[in-house]
């Protein structure tokens, strides 16, 4: 799905919730889609998570966390946005050129399960792709309250690259190999 066709979705779905008078939790906190997600809104969802985290803005990106949310991220264990900021901060300044892609792995009334692929390269310029899942759980204002992720790191060369400058992550054609 483009940008575009992104965002038009996301404003029509934010117009019907208004009009329909589904439940919003009026709070200024809440980030719509709510749960609980039907395919459609479970999609929506996943791909709004990967555009916050290409923009490398952690200050952004903890936004979309509630402010007592816990993490586990491979070995790390984090708590809170103040926590989730730094943690991010530190992430990017390591991982060069990053550039990620998530897709719906699975879903239920407020958890969401997602396949990640990003690319980055190290201080020496080694590129590397990790491999991984997500598995989330939403508070009903739409935050995520819980994030528990496992990943793989595998060496590339750059020649074997998906995520090149200038190319939209989600048409890159990913072979089952790596599914």
């Amino acid at each position: 799905m483009s940008r575009v066709a992104f965002r038009t979705l996301n404003n029509t779905l934010k117009n019907d919730i208004k009009v329909s008078g589904l439940r919003t939790m009026a709070t200024s906190e809440s980030k719509p889609p709510l749960p609980p997600f039907t395919l459609e809104t479970a999609r929506i969802k996943v791909k709004a998570a990967q555009d916050a985290w290409n923009t490398r803005d952690p200050a952004k990106v903890k936004m979309a966390y509630t402010p007592d949310s816990i993490w586990r991220n491979r070995a790390d264990f984090l708590k809170g946005r103040d926590e989730i900021e730094a943690w991010l901060t530190k992430k990017w300044l390591r991982e060069n050129g990053y550039r990620l892609r998530k897709e719906l792995f699975a879903f239920t009334d407020n958890k969401i399960a997602v396949q990640f692929w990003y690319e980055w390269f190290d201080q020496s310029g080694q590129w590397w792709r990790t491999y991984g899942l997500e598995d989330w759980t939403f508070a009903e204002n739409g935050l995520m309250r819980k994030r528990m992720m496992s990943g793989n790191d595998v060496k590339i060369s750059d020649e074997e690259r998906w995520f090149k400058d200038g190319v939209d992550v989600n048409t890159v054609d990913i072979s089952e190999k790596h599914w």
